[in-house]
């Protein structure tokens, strides 16, 4: 099961969050379809949010036929994202793993490898608007 990390100081709208970490465990396989997420309890209990703002971040997942609700039973992943290259246990993983730690070993922080990987993403892959943007948009959000 997914556990969900709420970083508050991110600017990024908390289930948005959500969204991002359950999207994340399907691409890499950790969550699988038939998998059940955590109860909008639980998710409280663990993270002291809003349920309101779990149950959103669940109703967009849904709306992207990700999960599916099944009254009394909870909420079930329909379908997976995941593919073989990204998986937890790929040769790719392990290869950005290994660079991450020469990053480190360079002086590199946390924020500067984000900020060079960013770079990287939007040359290759031509993303402009990242997830952080995006979360900056929604008004009105519990974080």
């Amino acid at each position: 099961m997914v556990e969900y990390r709420i970083d508050r100081r991110s600017g990024i709208a908390t289930y948005l969050q959500i969204v991002q970490q359950t999207k994340q465990a399907l691409r890499l396989g950790l969550l699988e379809p038939g998998d059940r997420l955590p109860t909008a309890k639980e998710v409280v209990a663990a993270t002291a949010i809003n349920p309101n703002t779990v149950l959103k971040a669940y109703r967009e997942l849904e709306r992207e036929g990700l999960v599916e609700p099944r009254p009394g039973l909870g909420t079930f992943v329909r379908r997976s994202l995941a593919r073989p290259g990204a998986a937890a246990d790929s040769p790719l993983r392990a290869e950005l793993a290994d660079w991450a730690d020469r990053a480190r070993a360079a002086g590199l922080d946390r924020e500067d490898v984000t900020a060079l990987v960013a770079s990287v993403l939007e040359e290759r892959f031509g993303e402009t608007a990242t997830l952080s943007e995006r979360g900056h948009e929604e008004d009105g959000e519990n974080r």
